[in-house]
C-alpha cells in the first residue's frame, strides 16, 4: 500500500504542477480540518474482509459530521489494493462520500491480487490527473 501511495504521491508532485501543495497523511492521523482545508482528496485503501480497512473508516467516523455540509462537491478519487476482488472496499467508500455529496473525477482504480509494480504507473497517473485539474482550475 505504501509504494502505490507514494506513486500517487510522485503523481501530484509532478514538475509541471506549479500551484498545488499536496499533503499526505495516513488515515489515523488525518482529521477534519485536513479536509475542510483541501481543495481535493485522493483516498487510499486496503480491502479487510471485504471492506475498506479500518484506519479509513476511522477517517471517515471522526471528520464525516464535521465535513457534511462544508465540503460539497469536493473532488476526490480511490485507489484501492484488494485481495481476490476489491469491489467491496471501492463500494463501501463511494456509500460514504455519497453521503458527503463529494464528486468522483474518475472511477475508481482498484488493483487485485499480489502487489504488481506494474501498478504503480496508473497510480502515478491518478495523482497527476488529479493535481493537473486542480492546477488547471477545471476541479
Amino acid at each position: 500500500m505504501q509504494a502505490l501511495t507514494d506513486a500517487v504521491t510522485k503523481g501530484a508532485r509532478h514538475a509541471d504542477i506549479e500551484s498545488v501543495e499536496v499533503i499526505v497523511k495516513p488515515p489515523l492521523q488525518a482529521v477534519a480540518e485536513d479536509v475542510l482545508n483541501a481543495n481535493a482528496v485522493i483516498l487510499g485503501t486496503t480491502e479487510n474482509f471485504g471492506y475498506m480497512s479500518g484506519a479509513l473508516k476511522d477517517f471517515f467516523e471522526r471528520v464525516y459530521y464535521a465535513c457534511l455540509e462544508k465540503t460539497e462537491a469536493m473532488p476526490y478519487a480511490l485507489f484501492v489494493k484488494g485481495g481476490l476482488d476489491g469491489t467491496g472496499a471501492k463500494s463501501s467508500v463511494e456509500r460514504i462520500v455519497t453521503g458527503l455529496r463529494w464528486h468522483t473525477v474518475q472511477e475508481a482504480t482498484v488493483f487485485k491480487g499480489d502487489f504488481d509494480p506494474a501498478w504503480l504507473e496508473p497510480c502515478e497517473e491518478l495523482g497527476m490527473a488529479m493535481a493537473a485539474g486542480l492546477d488547471a482550475g477545471i476541479f
